[in-house]
């Protein structure tokens, strides 16, 4: 079994997008998620269509444009994300289908369907929520933060400005 960078890059960029949205109310930007979790922009954009059409994000267009989750924390399960972004846990050679060993069933056959469906389940019993509170993650996320600060937006700048000419008027 072998879980590609699709699958695991998925299941972070919505940890991220979680994180994010229990910190702040506007929308998350693909490219500040890029920066905290060293992933290209192009290539989150690939997964964050796929898991749009499959319901679990919203996008929002524009300046403050953005992304959202589309169903709380404890409604999207890891499964649901790696099935979104076309990747699978099977463990088996054959696909499932019995035909590992010349056209037939191999003799370890079971095992790794076991195995497979094992995995699974488990991660079907995961939630997003579930990730927010295991030991690591908020310590990890509090790093990230200080190494990748957010961008600075327009509307920050304008704020600024502002500040700034009210303290000295003409």
């Amino acid at each position: 079994m072998r879980l590609t960078t699709r699958g695991r890059y998925a299941v972070t960029a919505l940890l991220d997008l979680a994180l994010q949205t229990s910190q702040q109310e506007s929308a998350v930007s693909l490219s500040d998620i890029a920066k905290r979790q060293s992933i290209s922009i192009s290539y989150l954009e690939q997964l964050f269509s796929k898991l749009r059409k499959r319901g679990l994000v919203t996008s929002i267009r524009g300046a403050a444009g953005g992304y959202h989750l589309a169903k709380p924390l404890n409604e999207i399960d890891v499964m649901s994300i790696i099935s979104a972004v076309d990747e699978s846990v099977d463990a088996m050679q054959c696909g499932g289908r019995g035909d590992c060993q010349s056209g037939t069933m191999c003799l370890t056959h079971d095992l790794w369907c076991a195995l497979s469906n094992h995995v699974e389940q488990y991660l079907k019993n995961i939630t997003l929520a579930q990730l927010l509170d295991m030991e690591h993650v908020q310590s990890v996320s509090d790093r990230q933060h200080l190494s990748f600060p957010k961008e600075t937006s327009m509307k920050d700048i304008n704020t600024i400005t502002l500040s700034t000419s009210e303290a000295n008027p003409a």
